[in-house]
């Protein structure tokens, strides 16, 4: 979400909202999903406990550059479709800069989940756009694990309501779950379709949420869980990766 202001003498500016406004709209957003979708008349859905990296972040982060970011593995490739339904490889969003990918699907119902990652490298975006040493040097990768529903044209919308105009945010997916499956397991990212009694499929999965960070030379160097997912701290690891 994003508002964009304009001078009659000058080129137009895009205004970010306050943190808090992106959050609540995310979660008003996710909230009317889930109501409509589950909720029955009289009945009340449990509170719901947001994750880490919805609030502050409740400590100072060591200096930039004060820390080791060790090589966990290399980051793995496969076939994509960018949101022009061109194909290409994962391979070509890897390697000449430092690169956030998350996986993701755009009709996620949980808060701590894809929701909580795109909130993330919202709040990533906004933090390299503040930063001369950073613009330039960050790609942030959405990668969708729901080629079914999220179509080129679908993620495409999508990407819109959080992409800067102009900043490096690719949102990728794929033509088939079977040309996506080899990639998923490469990166250990387990994904479960939800299917009813009659084996139908309920539009829904479960998952677990995993964002990493990849440098130059396509090397995994965090892994980033819902528990530990924080704007501040990726940024914190981009710069340290950047020192390196």
């Amino acid at each position: 979400m994003r508002f964009t202001v304009a001078h009659p003498l000058k080129p137009a500016t895009t205004i970010w909202p306050p943190a808090d406004t992106m959050r609540q709209w995310l979660i008003g957003l996710l909230g009317c999903c889930a109501i409509s979708t589950f909720a029955t008349p009289h009945e009340h859905a449990p509170p719901v406990v947001l994750a880490p990296g919805y609030e502050d972040l409740q400590f100072d982060p060591p200096t930039a550059g004060s820390y080791q970011l060790p090589a966990m593995g290399d980051a793995a490739d496969g076939p994509i479709l960018d949101t022009s339904g061109q194909p290409g490889r994962l391979y070509e969003y890897l390697g000449d800069k430092a690169t956030v990918l998350s996986f993701i699907f755009t009709t996620c119902n949980d808060v701590n989940g894809c929701p909580l990652a795109t909130y993330v490298m919202s709040g990533v975006q906004k933090a390299v756009l503040q930063d001369p040493e950073l613009a330039g040097q960050v790609r942030l990768v959405s990668f969708s694990f729901d080629p079914e529903k999220d179509t080129p044209a679908v993620l495409g919308r999508y990407g819109d309501q959080f992409r800067a105009e102009g900043f490096d945010w690719k949102f990728l997916t794929t033509t088939s779950e079977e040309t996506l499956r080899p990639t998923l397991d490469a990166y250990d990212q387990w994904v479960i379709r939800d299917y009813d009694e009659a084996g139908n499929y309920l539009g829904t999965m479960s998952h677990i949420l995993r964002v990493y960070l990849i440098d130059r030379d396509r090397r995994i160097r965090n892994i980033y869980s819902t528990s530990y997912l924080h704007a501040d701290t990726v940024v914190n690891d981009l710069r340290t990766l950047l020192l390196q």
